[in-house]
């Protein structure tokens, strides 16, 4: 593994200085016997981010922050599940709760552009608000492709690029009914200067970006969903925008890719 890029030093110093906000949320979610996804805990059945069976499979967790993504894949049977994150302290919780939960996982401490792993070596890959928000988008679908054997399937949610274009400009907190940022040019968000919760930088495509991107990097687009919070839903956790927005507008995204 080569030099970091200076946007995973940013967010490497990020999320282990921020880790302890997301411990409570990763117990819980451990402990769920179902999926739920996303700031507001969508449910399995709306957002089917991972097969109901994986029996027989090898799974990678791209940005696993605490594991629980990666620990649902394991109960719904993979042989191997292999979780990368950029956070030597979200690892550390999440191997605590792999201890607690007597679940096997390989986790690796490292950028999901660079995995410690051989070509060809899944059959699925998941990224739920990790290395999908958090890396250089053609470096991550590019090493997803290496990883996936042929046929192999790759599904994220992340941020829907209207939460970020209708973000205050200084980085306040919460979005917006107002375009702020135009939708065409870049996809980078620093927020190192943000006024509300400073640190990190985002990578935000528009929907037409991610599907350019998926093509380059040799994948088909199977799905894709805007997901719409459920009408009882408060504000989401951790998030930039408030549960009120979110049941007008798409805080977030899916998208389900096949190697193709």
């Amino acid at each position: 593994m080569g030099e970091l890029p200076d946007y995973a030093v940013e967010n490497r110093r990020h999320w282990d200085a921020t880790a302890d906000q997301w411990v409570d949320a990763g117990e819980q979610r451990w402990a769920a016997h179902e999926p739920t996804w996303g700031a507001w805990g969508v449910p399995d059945d709306q957002v089917p981010l991972l097969p109901d069976d994986l029996t027989g499979k090898d799974v990678i967790e791209l940005g696993c922050g605490t594991g629980y993504v990666s620990a649902w894949a394991a109960r719904r049977g993979a042989r191997r599940v292999v979780g990368v994150d950029n956070s030597a302290r979200q690892l550390q919780t999440a191997r605590r709760l792999a201890g607690e939960h007597g679940i096997e996982l390989t986790l690796h401490h490292g950028i999901a552009e660079d995995v410690p792993e051989p070509d060809d070596a899944f059959d699925v890959a998941v990224s739920e608000y990790g290395a999908v928000l958090w890396a250089e988008p053609i470096a991550f679908l590019s090493e997803a492709r290496r990883l996936l054997r042929d046929g192999g399937r790759l599904s994220f949610l992340t941020s829907h690029p209207l939460a970020v274009l209708t973000a205050p400009l200084d980085g306040s907190i919460p979005s917006g009914t107002q375009l702020l940022r135009p939708w065409f040019g870049g996809y980078h968000y620093d927020w190192r200067d943000a006024v509300d919760e400073p640190g990190g930088i985002e990578f935000v495509p528009t929907v037409g970006q991610w599907f350019a991107l998926a093509h380059r990097t040799g994948f088909r687009i199977d799905d894709y969903r805007e997901i719409r919070v459920p009408g009882s839903a408060n504000d989401g956790l951790n998030c930039a925008v408030t549960g009120a927005w979110a049941k007008q507008w798409p805080a977030e995204h899916a998208c389900w890719l096949t190697v193709c």
